[in-house]
């Protein structure tokens, strides 16, 4: 039988080198396709590569020729409203049609619960949200979900992302804590996590599974079934040495919000409210459908992350 093609992009970021690893490791027989900006190094990747950039869309011009399946994890997160929307709304859309034209049969795209907006949520499934978002980043992730749909694919929205390689979460908590070190709250603010691993161990069966897996579509969340409390995470961070012991005492959420505008820093209201009130949503159903153990969850993972999060701390994202 042929080998099935993959056309994976967004390989040289955080969630997508984890996946590209994955898919080596429990589908060898498969042929991955990366498509990138710059080559990956040779310790990454010894497959096919394509240069293109989804803010070109001329660039991605037959890239799904031939493929299988496409993986679109790629996507801009930064603060550029014209770089969110040419990247994650036009060029998802035009990688798509692209997919479409060259008769793929599966499509997997990688979103975001922070679609949602600021909330509070506390355990909603897909169908019990109505998007919200308030961040060109955001929205513009949500505009590109649409083209998937419409082509039948699946749209995996995922909490918030720990591992190494982790420029945004953990790095924001740190820069957050420096600027209120206190349990926020209480610490009693839960949110939807997941290991980047585990996130690489779902994608991975959604894109080459069989059974349920290969047949879902629609909107599905995809991070560990379990919420983690706020205050739990920071005190597993600190057991890390990636935060201080943390205080005994907690701030009230309203003397929380003064003290990160009184103390200058990257993280902003809207940033700091993701972290540490309640964003959490139901999430057991893509595990059921793939087949795959959610495992012990975020923070039993965070042990092998540590150094990289001792060594970056609150750093602004690059």
């Amino acid at each position: 039988m042929r080998r099935r093609l993959v056309v994976l992009t967004g390989a040289a970021g955080f969630v997508g080198s984890a996946v590209l690893r994955r898919l080596a490791a429990r589908y060898p027989d498969a042929v991955v396709r990366v498509v990138s900006r710059r080559p990956l190094p040779a310790s990454a990747h010894r497959g096919p590569w394509v240069r293109a950039d989804l803010a070109d869309p001329t660039s991605l011009r037959g890239v799904c020729d031939g493929a299988d399946v496409l993986l679109s994890l790629a996507s801009y997160i930064g603060p550029d409203a014209d770089r969110c929307t040419a990247v994650n709304a036009a060029g998802t859309a035009a990688l798509t049609a692209e997919a479409r034209a060259a008769g793929v049969g599966r499509i997997v795209q990688l979103s975001t619960c922070a679609v949602y907006g600021t909330g509070p949520h506390r355990g909603q499934d897909v169908a019990e949200l109505t998007p919200a978002p308030v961040s060109p980043a955001s929205s513009s992730r949500l505009a590109g979900e649409r083209p998937v749909l419409d082509a039948g694919g699946l749209v995996l929205r995922a909490g918030l992302v720990l591992g190494p390689g982790d420029r945004w979460a953990v790095p924001a908590l740190v820069d957050s804590f420096r600027r209120v070190p206190a349990r926020w709250g209480g610490g009693t603010g839960r949110a939807s996590f997941v290991d980047v691993d585990d996130l690489a161990r779902l994608v991975a069966a959604f894109a080459l599974g069989e059974g349920p897996a290969a047949a879902a579509t629609g909107v599905l969340h995809a991070h560990h079934p379990l919420p983690v409390r706020n205050g739990d995470l920071m005190d597993a961070l600190a057991a890390h040495g990636v935060l201080p012991a943390r205080p005994a005492g907690h701030r009230p959420w309203a003397a929380c919000l003064e003290d990160l505008a009184a103390n200058p820093g990257w993280v902003s209201e809207r940033q700091f409210t993701l972290l540490a009130g309640d964003h959490w949503y139901r999430a057991d159903e893509a595990w059921r459908l793939a087949g795959v153990d959610p495992g012990p969850g975020p923070l039993a993972r965070l042990g092998r992350a540590a150094r990289w999060y001792r060594e970056r701390g609150g750093a602004v994202p690059g």
